[in-house]
C-alpha cells in the first residue's frame, strides 16, 4: 500500500505562451525542484517529473496531506510569480492503494485516480477520497470537506471526493454536499436558472443541455461555451451534471468560496449553487447557471 499525489500547475500552457519555452522551461523547473524538496522533508518520494507537475509516493497518508497543505500554504503566503503575472497555483489529487513500480513507472488504481482527482481540483485545491480520509488520524480527517459523490474517468461508479480545507480564513461552511447525497432525491425537482431563461428538471424527466446551440435548453451567447457544454439529468436517484466541454465547468456549491472543476466529468448537484460555463466566476463576467434542488 501507498499513497499517490499528483500536483499539477494550472495554466502552464498560457505560461509558457507569454514567457515563450526557454524561460518558462527555466521557471517551471525551479519551481518543481522546490516543490520536490519539500515533498521529501514529508517522507515523499518523487517518482516523476511530468513537465508541469510531480508524481510523488509516500508511504503514509496523513504525511501526504501534510505535505500538500504545506505547500500550498507556502504559496498562499509567499506567493511566486513568473514575468509579473498572477502567482502560481497548483492543483493536487491524493490517493491511497496498492502501486506496482516498475523501471521508473508507478502503475494501479490509486496512481489513476490521483491523476483523476488533480484534473478535477480547480487552483489552490487538494482533492482526495475516502479511502485516504478513512486512514487519517482524527486531526487530519477534520480538515476534509465532503464535495459529493462524483465519477471519475475510467470507473464504473460514484465515489465520495473530499476537498482539503487548508484555508483557516475560508468559510468551510458544512452546509453543503454529503448531506443525503447517497439517498435518493425524492419528492424534489431541480431548478435551473440563467439570466431570464429558467428550466425545471422533474424526477426521471428528459435530459436537459447547457450550451453555444439553438437546441440546447438554456442558451448561451458566448465563445467560452461549446455548442453542447453540459448535461443534466436525473439518474440513479440523483440530479447529475456531466460537462461535455472543451473548456470544462466550475460548480460552486452553498456559500463555499472553493469551486470543483469537471472537465469531462459529472458531479450530483445537491442544494443550491452556481455553475460558471468555460471558466471561474468572477470580474470576467463568467456564463452563470443559478441551481437550486427544491420541494
Amino acid at each position: 500500500m501507498a499513497t499517490v499525489v499528483f500536483a499539477d500547475l494550472v495554466g502552464s500552457t498560457g505560461l509558457f505562451e507569454r514567457l515563450g519555452d526557454e524561460t518558462a522551461g527555466h521557471f517551471v523547473r525551479e519551481l518543481m525542484a522546490a516543490l520536490a524538496t519539500t515533498f521529501e522533508r514529508y517522507r515523499g518520494r518523487v517518482v516523476k517529473l511530468l513537465g508541469d507537475g510531480l508524481l510523488v509516493v509516500f508511504p503514509d497518508e496523513a504525511d501526504a496531506i501534510s505535505a500538500c497543505v504545506a505547500i500550498q500554504r507556502h504559496l498562499r503566503e509567499h506567493p511566486v510569480r513568473a514575468g509579473g503575472h498572477e502567482p502560481v497555483q497548483l492543483q493536487m489529487g491524493v490517493e491511497a492503494g496498492e502501486v506496482v513500480e516498475i523501471g521508473g513507472e508507478c502503475y494501479g488504481d490509486a496512481v489513476n485516480s490521483a491523476a483523476r482527482l488533480a484534473d478535477l481540483a480547480g487552483g489552490d485545491q487538494i482533492l482526495t477520497t475516502h479511502t485516504v480520509r478513512d486512514a487519517l488520524p482524527p486531526a487530519h480527517s477534520a480538515q476534509l470537506r465532503s464535495l459529493g459523490a462524483m465519477y471519475l474517468r475510467g470507473k464504473s461508479e460514484a465515489i465520495e471526493v473530499f476537498g482539503v480545507a487548508w484555508q483557516d480564513e475560508a468559510d468551510m461552511d458544512a452546509t453543503v454536499m454529503g448531506v443525503s447525497l447517497f439517498k435518493e432525491t425524492t419528492g424534489a425537482w431541480l431548478e435551473l436558472t440563467a439570466g431570464r431563461q429558467t428550466m425545471r428538471l422533474q424526477p426521471r424527466g428528459e435530459k436537459l443541455t447547457l450550451g453555444r446551440s439553438l437546441a440546447a435548453s438554456l442558451t448561451f451567447k458566448d465563445a467560452r461555451v461549446s455548442r453542447v457544454h453540459a448535461i443534466v439529468e436525473w439518474r440513479g436517484g440523483h440530479f447529475v451534471l456531466s460537462d461535455t466541454s472543451s473548456f470544462g465547468s466550475w460548480v460552486y456549491f452553498g456559500g463555499q468560496p472553493e469551486p470543483l472543476v469537471l472537465r469531462r466529468t459529472e458531479c450530483y448537484l445537491v442544494g443550491q449553487g452556481e455553475i460558471a460555463l468555460g471558466c471561474e466566476r468572477g470580474p470576467q463576467g463568467a456564463p452563470l447557471v443559478h441551481f437550486a434542488v427544491r420541494g
